[in-house]
């Protein structure tokens, strides 16, 4: 696997995003411009990037595109094409987004994400953006999250035979799908079942930690690797054996660089114990 992150720092410039990103030791990152950079500007970032040996894994939409109103809904249609085509463009492999939510919050956790209705218009959001790219190199996903669709396996899996198109494949965050007790006590049985499912179609991975807390209640709250509760031995042999060697995990959502290289230390230590390449 090539394991990477995101870098947080303020970078100014290519030279900048350079510098942090040789100080990171990232294998993968994601992408640090978006469609709007000029092509010059975009190409510094991207020779940076190969000539330390990085691939960028992935170009983020990060827009709501089941939003209720019609003008946000459409503008994060067009955000969503113009990021797949920068994305197809430069060979990232992976553009990606959650599907969506069904109120105000771009994410939030609504009744009606869940209906029907809504499903119908994810399959057809998703075509309508493939269908208007026709990317040749990079691939359309879903990162799962706990209360949206997909949010399992099984249901991610519907939703590649429904979209029923070649390029739209897989973003597998398995921490955003251990949403109940059951799939956290059982978590390396669950990565499996994930990768069983759906690594055939994944382009993608992040790589966190969860913690479950409460008492006669519940709260599954995230975390960085080392500070939960996941056995990432086990889930790095799992990563390992059951994906290509070449797929991005990718850390995220630390807010300095000095957290992501504490987490990859931790994951680098796993790793180096258990003879898994990180690049």
């Amino acid at each position: 696997m090539k394991l990477g992150g995101s870098i947080a720092g303020p970078c100014a410039t290519p030279a900048q995003w350079e510098e942090a990103l040789k100080a990171s030791r990232f294998a993968s990152v994601t992408c640090p411009v978006d469609y709007t950079a000029p092509d010059d500007t975009a190409r510094e970032y991207f020779h940076a990037a190969r000539r330390l040996g990085v691939v960028i894994a992935e170009a983020g939409v990060w827009k709501n595109t089941l939003s209720p109103d019609d003008s946000t809904r459409r503008a994060a249609m067009e955000y969503a094409r113009e990021q797949l085509a920068f994305a197809d463009r430069w060979g990232i492999p992976c553009c990606v987004n959650i599907a969506g939510a069904r109120g105000e919050v771009w994410d939030g956790a609504y009744a009606d994400n869940y209906s029907a209705d809504t499903y119908d218009l994810i399959v057809e959001s998703v075509r309508s953006i493939l269908d208007a790219v026709r990317p040749a190199r990079c691939r359309y996903t879903i990162e799962p999250m706990p209360w949206m669709m997909p949010d399992g396996p099984d249901e991610y899996l519907q939703l590649l035979r429904d979209v029923d198109r070649p390029m739209f494949g897989v973003h597998l965050d398995f921490v955003n799908m251990i949403n109940t007790p059951r799939r956290f006590l059982f978590a390396g049985d669950f990565v499996r079942d994930c990768l069983r499912k759906l690594g055939k179609y994944t382009v993608s991975v992040h790589a966190k930690d969860i913690i479950m807390e409460g008492g006669f209640t519940t709260i599954l709250r995230e975390t960085a690797p080392g500070r939960g509760m996941l056995d990432y031995a086990d889930i790095l042999r799992s990563l390992d054996t059951m994906l290509d060697k070449s797929t991005p995990v990718l850390l995220e959502h630390m807010k300095t660089d000095a957290e992501y290289l504490k987490a990859y230390r931790y994951l680098e230590e796993i790793a180096g114990r258990e003879g898994i390449a990180l690049r």
